[in-house]
């Protein structure tokens, strides 16, 4: 299969293995290889893996072909807001973002495919026009790019922190103060799955505000400066809050049980950006799945 891209203005001067790996989804070995064996053209001319590209100049790939998957579980992804260039959506929990290691269940691209949604062809094929990722466990407003124009500006808009995404928690206690930020390196913990705030971890802000009291829990709004892996569910346990009914990171596995969960207490509830390609400015809302309203009713009338 052959991709005839041009070359973006942020990609200029990048060598070519790096450049290609990011734009079509393969490893930079792999570009490589199919560099050595003239399957990456540049302006017409074979390049090697250390060529520089040109901003503008066509590139011409010939991918291998794709191995067949087998299909994903029909599930209902409601979508929030469409237009050529983006996606908006309201993921339910137990939908991935996209496929992975292990994961066999539905992903939010694959049911967009299935639905006959134009995704932008930027990025690793298995995330295919993702630029943001919702846990597995988490609910609620999820963009993806449709156009490789959009794909290229909300990354970079994410990286310049300039969407505001607000999530609201379900937290175990009290904390105090009732309104702050947590600041504090994440990476992966030595030897598990699991992350933690750690030294020599990547930078993470994180600010929060109370919504509502609970015995034993607290409702929370919470912003995020960054979007590092399990930012939220970390934090909170951090400072001795971890979320409700989520026992990877602390969560009491009793006070789920009496709740109804059977996931963490986290949803995606409003995304506010400019439109990568109109400027038009958006705000969008998702209410509380079913499960996460359920579980508020039992504390309230506790």
């Amino acid at each position: 299969m052959r991709r005839v891209i041009s070359v973006p203005e942020d990609l200029a001067g990048q060598r070519a293995d790096q450049a290609v790996a990011h734009l079509v989804g393969l490893t930079r070995r792999k570009v490589a290889e199919l560099a050595s064996q003239g399957h990456v053209m540049m302006a017409g001319q074979p390049v090697s893996k250390g060529s520089r590209l040109v901003a503008g100049a066509l590139l011409e790939i010939d991918l291998p072909k794709p191995a067949e998957r087998a299909p994903e579980p029909a599930v209902d992804l409601p979508i929030v807001y469409q237009d050529g260039d983006l996606v908006v959506v309201d993921k339910p929990a137990g939908v991935a973002a996209h496929t992975g290691p292990g994961w066999e269940g539905p992903t939010v691209l694959g049911c967009l495919l299935a639905a006959g949604v134009d995704l932008a062809r930027c990025g690793p094929s298995e995330r295919r026009g993702i630029v943001q990722r919702l846990d597995v466990g988490t609910s609620g407003l999820m963009m993806v790019a449709k156009s490789d124009a959009a794909y290229s500006a909300l990354k970079q808009m994410f990286r310049q922190r300039t969407i505001g995404k607000t999530y609201h928690a379900l937290a175990q206690g009290l904390p105090d103060p009732l309104r702050g930020t947590i600041e504090g390196p994440i990476g992966r913990l030595p030897g598990a799955f699991k992350f933690g705030v750690v030294e020599g971890g990547k930078a993470a802000i994180t600010h929060y505000e109370l919504v509502e009291a609970f015995a034993g829990a607290s409702l929370l709004e919470i912003s995020l400066e960054t979007g590092r892996t399990h930012q939220i569910r970390v934090h909170l346990a951090a400072i001795g809050h971890p979320l409700v009914g989520d026992p990877f990171y602390g969560g009491d596995p009793r006070l789920a049980e009496r709740l109804g969960l059977n996931r963490q207490w986290l949803h995606a509830q409003a995304l506010t950006f400019e439109h990568p390609i109109s400027g038009l400015m958006l705000y969008l809302e998702s209410g509380y799945p079913g499960d996460l309203t359920s579980a508020l009713d039992v504390l309230r009338a506790s």
